[in-house]
Order: structure tokens, then C-alpha cells, then sequence
């Protein structure tokens, strides 16, 4: 296992939890639809997050650590989204000039095609209207976060993964696999962003064990990277 060349004045573990995998209470559920939150992340923090609403049905959240935790988050990207896997680069060549006898043959067999959309068709164009799940490792802070001296309890998720647009709106699903750190203040903007590039060096080496990793990421027959024991059907579902 390679170590971090990050900064780690506290000399924090890189590894969180046993190899075998989340122990009880864990893994925590939850869901809902990205919101707009703090505006902070990508401006102060160079660390985007994304904003779940906080509410009465994630009972659990109730009496947990106010802190940083980890595990899988799971996006349904549209199509439209140049993270989707369903998406498709638009052309980038100049159209080609074709014949006018063959540009009307080619209206006439697309019109019988739209004429005759079978099952599969429609099936393929509900998929990309509606979007795909996609799994990603992610690093979430759940409380009032100190430095900023909220007032209201927050739940903000960073997902491990470099996007190409914002994703409002878009349903996310997550599974809390384990506990990180207490959150705390600080005094200087930083030693928070220090903390946070930590946690998210923790988060990548901690899930990355096949104990912790969902194994619907697949990866067998993938040189360097084995299936995870960890059961993430519900993150897809």
C-alpha cells in the first residue's frame, strides 16, 4: 500500500478500519436530490461539494458524531452530463456535402425508422433521458463545521472524482461505510483545506481495500484491481 505525500502534522492513520470491511453500525443509507449549498467549496476551499438536505427521516443522522466520514455515493447523471456514461460528444468535423439524391434517400429511411421504434429503441432513449447510476468513492462532512459557524447541521459530500459540470437536482444515493475524524475549528483557512486534501487521501486508500469496496465497480480481470466483498446493490437500484 503506497503512503501519502501529503502534508499530515498529527500523524493520522492513512487506513481507517479493519481490512475485512465496515463493522456495526455501519453501512448508513441515504438519499435525495443535490441542493445548492454554502457556495464555498469550489471558491475558498478548491473543493467542490455537493448538498443533501438534512431532514427528520435520516433518523440516524439524529444522534451521530458531528465529523468527516466516507464511503460510495452514487449519481444518476443524465445523459446530457460529460460524466455520464451515456453521453455523446457532439461532432466536432464539418458536415460533408452529399448528393441531393442521396441526402433524400437518407430522410426517407430515417423517417421509417422513427416510424418503426421497436421496444429496444424506446427502451435505450428512456435510459438517457432519465440517466444511469453511477458509482464514486467520496468523503462527507456531517455537522455545523466550526470555522464557518453554521447554525443549521449540514451534510456535505465530496465526491472523489474530477466532474466537467455541476450536478443540481441530480438524485444521489449514499452508503456510509465509516468514520473518519471529529470535525473541529481552525485557525486559518489553511489548515482546513490541509485536513480536508488528509481525509480525502484517507478515504482513497481506506475503500480502496477489497473489504471496502462495492463490488458492483466491478474489476475482475482488470489488471491492478480486484472486485470488493462490499454489497452496493442498493446504490444502483
Amino acid at each position: 500500500m503506497s503512503t501519502s505525500s501529503l502534508p499530515n502534522p498529527n500523524n493520522r492513520p492513512l487506513l481507517i478500519g479493519p481490512p475485512s470491511g465496515p463493522e456495526p453500525p455501519y453501512p448508513f443509507r441515504m438519499e435525495g436530490k443535490v441542493i445548492s449549498g454554502f457556495g464555498r467549496g469550489s471558491k475558498e476551499l478548491g473543493i467542490p461539494t455537493a448538498n443533501l438536505p438534512v431532514d427528520d427521516e435520516n433518523t440516524w443522522i439524529k444522534n451521530i458524531d458531528s465529523g468527516i466520514y466516507m464511503g460510495w455515493a452514487s449519481l444518476k447523471l443524465p445523459a446530457s452530463h460529460p460524466n455520464s456514461v451515456l453521453y455523446q460528444k457532439p461532432p466536432t468535423t464539418e458536415p460533408v456535402m452529399e448528393p441531393v439524391s442521396s441526402s433524400r434517400n437518407q430522410l426517407k429511411q430515417q423517417t421509417e425508422d422513427e416510424a418503426e421504434v421497436s421496444p429496444a429503441k424506446e427502451e435505450k432513449a428512456i435510459d438517457q433521458s432519465q440517466g444511469q447510476w453511477q458509482i464514486y468513492p467520496m468523503v462527507m462532512s456531517i455537522g455545523y463545521n466550526p470555522f464557518y459557524k453554521n447554525t443549521v447541521r449540514s451534510a456535505e459530500v465530496h465526491v472523489l472524482e474530477k466532474f466537467g459540470a455541476d450536478f443540481y437536482g441530480v438524485d444521489m444515493r449514499l452508503l456510509v461505510t465509516g468514520f473518519i475524524r471529529n470535525e473541529k475549528d481552525y485557525s486559518g483557512l489553511e489548515a482546513l483545506i490541509a485536513d480536508i486534501e488528509f481525509d480525502c487521501e484517507v478515504a482513497r486508500h481506506s475503500l480502496a481495500r477489497k473489504g471496502w469496496k462495492v463490488r458492483e465497480l466491478g474489476g475482475d480481470g482488470v489488471e491492478g484491481q480486484e472486485v470488493g466483498e462490499l454489497d452496493g446493490s442498493w446504490l444502483v437500484r
